[in-house]
């Protein structure tokens, strides 16, 4: 919002120029988010995502080698109410992504409303965020000689709305575009569990059939964003705020499911390979689980 207002407040300015000149660019930049975007190495890099890593802190946990000569999808769950997460393993180097996977470049999918809005699309853009359509999906994993990695948060906005501490419920049961995806194109899936991800705020209770609910979902469907009423804490104090806690975040990338190329898959056939691949992430989050402190009771539940 800020970034139109910035916008649109110049043209009635004597900097109405600097608008002017920008819906030029704009206009001729129209289609490089779907077209792979463009990363911006030295923003990529600044030191302002070392102290953000800190803060909670987040690291990436390698546990299978990923080969540089092919495409991937990467499936990150949970969502969260930020994707703290994804956003700094895959969006920076603060955690050292091209360190532990050489070769490989990262695309973070969101929503295409943000690509519209003037200035801050160019801030997304530097960070390797490509929009969430199948254009842009497309373009990222035909890549010749591979290389590429296409991250997809899964649950999407609607999961945010049950991100909560101690929450370890998947929006995942009839997900399945990233599956045919995958399919059509022949990539391996690499399931990522983010440990924490939900730690970070607390949340208004929104229960199924509450009005606060149906209230969440009607905006997410008009707006295509969710917005949930989400508090932590302050700067100078701990009861609350709109911080989020500094609670650590491990984020672990399982190994590649190979995946047949099928550009017709049946209805069966993604089935199948949408059972492995909850079978994979469920078999991930288990043999994690302890390490991060998650009640060895606790198991992952898709809805």
């Amino acid at each position: 919002q800020c970034c139109i207002v910035l916008f649109a407040g110049l043209l009635f300015t004597r900097f109405w120029l600097i608008s002017a000149l920008y819906a030029v660019w704009w206009a001729w930049d129209w289609e490089t988010p779907s077209k792979g975007g463009r990363r911006v190495h030295c923003i990529r890099n600044s030191v302002v995502w070392r102290y953000m890593r800190d803060y909670f802190p987040i690291t990436l946990v390698k546990t299978a080698e990923l080969d540089p000569t092919k495409n991937y999808i990467m499936g990150f769950h949970p969502h969260g109410v930020l994707v703290a997460g994804a956003f700094l393993n895959f969006c920076t180097e603060a955690t050292g992504f091209s360190k532990t996977f050489p070769g490989l470049t990262p695309h973070l999918m969101m929503l295409n409303l943000w690509f519209r809005v003037p200035f801050f699309r160019d801030y997304l853009l530097s960070g390797g965020l490509v929009p969430s359509d199948k254009e842009t999906a497309a373009y990222v994993l035909k890549k010749q000689g591979g290389g590429n990695v296409l991250a997809i948060a899964v649950g999407g906005a609607q999961e945010a709305l049950d991100a909560r501490p101690g929450a370890f419920k998947l929006l995942l049961a009839n997900r399945k575009g990233f599956i045919r995806l995958a399919l059509a194109h022949g990539v391996p899936l690499v399931p990522v569990f983010s440990f924490g991800e939900n730690e970070l705020f607390d949340q208004v209770e929104n229960p199924k059939g509450s009005w606060l609910r149906w209230t969440q979902e009607c905006l997410q469907k008009v707006m295509g964003i969710s917005l949930p009423l989400f508090h932590a804490r302050g700067v100078f104090q701990y009861s609350f705020g709109l911080l989020p806690y500094r609670r650590p975040i491990h984020t672990v990338v399982g190994k590649p499911i190979e995946v047949e190329k099928k550009l017709s898959p049946s209805p069966e056939e993604v089935d199948d390979l949408h059972e492995k691949y909850m079978e994979e992430l469920s078999k991930l989050f288990e043999e994690h689980k302890l390490m991060y402190h998650v009640p060895e009771d606790q198991h992952l539940s898709f809805i």
